[in-house]
């Protein structure tokens, strides 16, 4: 673990040490949680920002890592800079949002609410597209991996997290994730994911998290890309059918 560490806060410093941030974010969030009894959607205020400070660590690290293996410092410094931005917006609307008690996704209550989400759109669009940008870099010969399984790996988890990151504008548009009912339905323990109705967030998790798991799979499973690009075909797969599982308004599973 002292040497994964190391390695991560040598490939890049500020997702290093922005990631570090976020879990102190993510100890504070659930801390409060258990000091205070404000719920938002019949859940309590602080688990969304704690859901969303663990996330952001973890995808900060994990491109972290990848652009580690890039030679073109002048793009990755710019691309990371932006990230760290685009979360820290993020996050200071979610946390402050969930404070107040407040809704801070699809929240258009008023003309506050609507400019912070609206803001909080703007960035994430802005962050996704940059992450696109750093995906393109792989393939070129501007990186450093020699394992081919492995450089799929890192190029197709960019590209699915790209496309399933920007089906929360789908869910933007329709200001809910649930299909069949309105938000806030009876979830999962501790994901909250609707057991009664259609949720979208549930491709949006399975997707985006490509970004790890592919890479993952070319590291440590095969070395052989057409294993690697064929197992990455059925994740896709099984990402498409949750979502659209969840647009025919039916929950992942109904009895837990």
């Amino acid at each position: 673990m002292d040497t994964f560490l190391l390695t991560l806060r040598e490939r890049n410093t500020l997702l290093y040490w922005f990631g570090m941030l976020c879990l102190i974010g993510f100890v504070g969030c659930i801390t409060l949680s258990l000091t205070t009894s404000r719920q938002v959607l019949g859940v309590n205020a602080f688990v969304k920002p704690a859901k969303f400070f663990i996330a952001i660590w973890i995808f900060c690290w994990t491109m972290g890592w990848y652009t580690g293996l890039l030679t073109q410092k002048p793009q990755v410094n710019l691309y990371s800079w932006i990230l760290v931005i685009a979360m820290v917006i993020e996050l200071v609307i979610i946390t402050g949002q969930a404070a107040q008690g407040k809704l801070s996704h699809f929240n258009v209550s008023s003309t506050l609410d609507s400019l912070l989400f609206t803001t909080m759109g703007v960035a994430i669009t802005i962050a996704t597209l940059w992450t696109a940008y750093i995906g393109l870099l792989f393939f070129g010969p501007h990186h450093t991996v020699t394992d081919a399984a492995y450089l799929w790996g890192i190029r197709l988890g960019i590209l699915f997290f790209v496309i399933f990151a920007f089906e929360g504008g789908l869910m933007g548009a329709r200001l809910s994730h649930t299909v069949g009912a309105a938000d806030g339905s009876l979830g999962l323990p501790g994901l909250n994911w609707s057991k009664q109705y259609g949720d979208l967030r549930i491709a949006h998790f399975w997707g985006m998290h490509a970004l790890q798991i592919l890479p993952l799979l070319g590291y440590y499973v095969t070395h052989r890309t057409s294993v690697l690009i064929s197992l990455s075909a059925v994740y896709f797969l099984l990402a498409t059918l949750l979502f659209v599982q969840a647009l025919r308004g039916k929950p992942l599973i109904a009895y837990l």
